[in-house]
């Protein structure tokens, strides 16, 4: 087990050496030995492990039981462990949302929120290959394409899973073996619950037709996963033709249009990526829709996407927009130790006062400011007529220029937030501090991190 572990989180670049992991704890017996075996793993392989736990609310006084263990094991092998909670029942409702989808949703901001608060660059999950073969079968039984069918990737940015070519029956043997206690989830034998049902009806059948079809399942959905990237890689190749019209994404036709059957929706889901900053929510009929609006005569048809957005055909052109302005970027005050979120933008700050540290000590992204070179109150605000910005090493811009030179749409350049105070920039949201405004190595500075809310 410990070898497949270490093949797996080697080939993805996983555990990097110096740096801090932070394992998603629920206190289940996935997590307990992800997070037990991370820690044998720090020590031998040169990294730092933190724990997260978050309680849902969701299961009474079991929630709490959960919460309670995790925090005293950490405390008990000095493992720095960070509790969070949300109502998540309560958050659904509001949305409107299932209670499943706004406990992931919450779960996620959590840990990555506690990840950037804690320096680290990896988060942890606990999916293991029968998780994995559960999944396929649910995308299997709902309909789905190479991309379902694919499975869990093992990495997806800063999320890792260092257990998913690792059984359940091999992480019970581990627990054993080492003498980890861990909690049972009630819901967990919950047969309302699609995945439930699967692991106890269906998976069990499949182990009797091959008993080793865990393995062979995650053979095949390695096999799947190379397909999925390179057809997407040829998705991204076709893309790179777009160009930024002020607010329009805006491509040839013909290069969606003469694309296979196989590339033409990846392409169409790239082109959403780009313009919703990650996030497409499109349906398969919403991207074959799009594609045959590149592929058709109509020179003005319009396909209607969800989160206000269009495609829209103008002659030769294919052209992804909004369908109406967001809201502008309220002016809002920094917090000068924690964290500031200004209405109308995505973008997130963090301040906090410490002592500017050597440049090859610094965080990465961090802006590290003098608060004696200050005027007046900081905010962060909109950009404004003549602002400019001096980068460390470059000349002079204005932000106009900058964001110009950078090809952000016009419509997201007054949601880009600038640190500014009486006298003028600071720094600006994801290009960086103005030189004149830096601390020095030893000097007392704020170090003030953007970041992009999930």
């Amino acid at each position: 087990m410990l070898e497949t572990v270490k093949a797996l989180t080697s080939e993805y670049d996983m555990l990097p050496q110096g740096e801090r992991v932070l394992c998603a704890l629920s206190g289940g017996a996935d997590s307990m030995c992800l997070l037990h075996l991370l820690t044998q793993l720090g020590r031998e392989e040169g990294f730092h492990v933190y724990a997260a736990h978050y309680n849902h609310h969701l299961r009474g006084e079991e929630s709490e039981r959960d919460a309670a263990f995790v925090a005293q094991w950490c405390e008990q092998h000095h493992i720095p462990c960070t509790i969070g909670e949300g109502d998540v029942a309560g958050q659904a409702a509001q949305l409107g949302q299932g209670v499943e989808e706004t406990a992931r949703h919450m779960r996620y901001a959590f840990l990555e929120d506690t990840a950037r608060r804690l320096g680290c660059s990896r988060i942890a999950t606990a999916h293991n290959a029968d998780d994995n073969l559960e999944t396929l079968l649910l995308h299997l039984t709902r309909g789905a394409g190479l991309h379902g069918l694919a499975g869990i990737p093992p990495r997806r940015g800063a999320i890792v899973r260092p257990l998913l070519t690792t059984s359940r029956e091999e992480i019970g043997a581990y627990l054993e073996r080492h003498g980890i206690a861990h909690v049972e989830d009630s819901t967990n034998t919950d047969e309302g619950y699609a995945r439930n049902k699967l692991r106890s009806q269906v998976v069990p059948v499949l182990r009797q037709l091959n008993p080793r079809v865990i393995e062979r399942s995650a053979e095949t959905m390695a096999y799947l996963r190379a397909d999925n990237d390179f057809l997407n890689a040829q998705a991204a190749m076709a893309c790179s033709h777009a160009r930024w019209a002020e607010d329009d994404l805006v491509i040839e036709a013909r290069y969606i249009a003469d694309l296979p059957a196989a590339i033409a929706p990846r392409a169409v889901r790239r082109l959403m990526e780009l313009t919703g900053d990650g996030n497409t929510d499109c349906s398969a009929a919403h991207l074959k829709a799009v594609a045959e609006l590149a592929r058709g005569e109509d020179p003005s048809a319009v396909v209607f996407l969800p989160n206000g957005r269009l495609a829209q055909r103008v002659y030769q052109e294919l052209l992804i927009t909004t369908q109406q302005a967001p809201a502008a970027l309220e002016t809002t005050p920094l917090v000068l130790e924690g964290d500031t979120a200004p209405a109308g933008t995505e973008w997130r700050c963090s301040c906090r006062t410490v002592i500017c540290p050597l440049p090859e000590e610094r965080r990465e992204g961090a802006c590290y400011l003098n608060p004696e070179q200050t005027e007046g109150v900081p905010v962060l605000r909109q950009r404004q007529t003549g602002d400019e910005l001096a980068l460390p090493g470059r000349d002079t811009k204005t932000l106009k220029k900058l964001m110009i030179e950078h090809k952000i749409p016009r419509r997201d350049r007054e949601r880009i937030p600038v640190l500014a105070d009486e006298g003028g920039v600071l720094a600006v949201a994801g290009f960086g501090p103005h030189r004149a405004r830096m601390a020095s190595p030893g000097q007392p500075a704020w170090e003030v991190v953007f970041w992009k809310e999930r």
